[in-house]
């Protein structure tokens, strides 16, 4: 059987990432082009997959002016930039996996997703962490009746201080306006989640959360506007760039800084890009800490805490039902759980790859199954289809609107 194969549009650390299976699983998958505007992740793209010249295009206009080049392509750009060349590709002939969110606008969320449906092509979203053993093995758990009947869900991002000043304070998902709010940039993972382990339509919403901390009024007497400017707090500031950035540790996130990952490199990066910025004198505008009630149809309820003031970047969850009781933690793949009538306590320690790496293991699982649905033509049977993901997009558009608004949002009036 010949390999399903692919092209990909935005050859960043996630793109690049996913495509790693098809050197890890050739008979499987084969990249055969790439869209990519920065030269130097472009190359770097090409010899890594052995593309021709004429297979390396420096944007998706290029690309898709082209006549079919692929059976499907995996599109990773920028937040605000899926719309536009997901269009393009289901209107090609392409089928679409794309990376979450799908948009930061709903409308646009549902038009890509009818026209999917319209034109018949398998459009899966990269809600990875369903793929996962850890999330996985908790469904099971559910849909078998291991604690009696779900009632409640405690679901707890911890982000990781390093990580919010990372990603969401100097990085490109730090501002609502240039990305997504934070409960879509970063926890419509979370939403989704909810939405898969509840089994039902969420149909009330409610949030609160803010901005607190990652603000001028907050920085250290004298501190300047970056860090390698003679910050007088150096020693004492956990998010002192240097200290995170010019370390023997090039890997992520260290690897997002720069594409020239030698000292010097990384070292200009920090005098002149966003990542040598003080994290108390940035332009970012997502919240640092919230929390999200949900009710769903079948009376389950749940509660989810995004913190960015964590030391660890995990997932924690307590899952209560009328039987029995389960605690698991993702960062150590274990889930504990316990029995009311009983008390005999049960311990799932799952192996590696676990935590966040990888998301789990979920990054490959969802690049397997997305090949299985290009091969059967499955248009709305995968586990991440547009139609499932477009539902737990709109709880993270009515959560950001709760919050906003500070009131109680019904879903089906959203």
């Amino acid at each position: 059987m010949k390999p399903v194969t692919v092209a990909l549009v935005g050859a960043g650390l996630r793109g690049t990432g996913y495509t790693e299976y098809a050197l890890k699983h050739p008979d499987e998958l084969k990249v055969v082009a790439v869209a990519e505007p920065n030269g130097q992740r472009r190359d770097k793209f090409r010899e890594r997959h052995s593309l021709p010249d004429d297979m390396v295009f420096d944007s998706w206009d290029a690309l898709f002016a082209r006549p079919l080049l692929a059976d499907a392509v995996i599109i990773c750009t920028q937040d605000k930039q899926h719309y536009e060349p997901t269009m393009k590709a289901l209107e090609a002939g392409y089928h679409v996996l794309l990376e979450k969110p799908m948009s930061p606008d709903a409308q646009e969320c549902i038009r890509m997703g009818e026209l999917a449906s319209k034109l018949g092509r398998v459009f899966s979203i990269c809600h990875v962490l369903r793929y996962t053993a850890f999330f996985q093995t908790l469904k099971r758990l559910l849909d078998g009746g291991a604690i009696g009947r779900l009632m409640s869900i405690q679901h707890n991002e911890n982000v990781g201080y390093w990580h919010q000043a990372h990603s969401f304070v100097r990085g490109n998902w730090r501002s609502s306006e240039t990305s997504s709010p934070m409960i879509l940039a970063k926890s419509c993972h979370d939403m989704d989640i909810l939405l898969w382990l509840a089994g039902s339509d969420c149909t009330h919403i409610s949030s609160f959360g803010s901005l607190s901390h990652f603000r001028k009024e907050n920085a250290p007497p004298g501190a300047p506007q970056r860090c390698l400017d003679g910050c007088p707090a150096a020693d004492r500031c956990p998010y002192y760039a240097p200290h995170m950035y010019l370390t023997d540790d090039t890997g992520w996130p260290t690897s997002a800084i720069s594409d020239d990952l030698s000292y010097e490199g990384r070292l200009k990066a920090l005098q002149e890009g966003p990542y040598g910025r003080c994290v108390y004198h940035c332009d970012n505008d997502v919240v640092d800490h919230q929390v999200v009630s949900m009710e769903f149809a079948n009376e389950v309820t749940a509660v989810f805490t995004m913190s960015a003031f964590t030391h660890d970047c995990s997932r924690t969850l307590k899952l209560t039902g009328t039987e029995g009781e389960i605690r698991a933690a993702m960062e150590k793949n274990e889930i504990e759980l316990t029995r009311f009538d009983t008390g005999a306590k049960q311990t799932i320690s799952l192996q590696r790859p676990g935590g966040h790496v990888g998301h789990g293991g979920g990054d490959f699982g969802l690049i397997r199954d997305f090949v299985k649905l290009v091969r059967a033509s499955c248009a709305e049977q995968g586990l991440t289809s547009a139609r499932i993901s477009v539902q737990s997009h709109l709880m993270a558009f009515a959560a950001e609107l709760s919050r906003l608004e500070k009131r109680v949002i019904r879903m089906e009036d959203f």
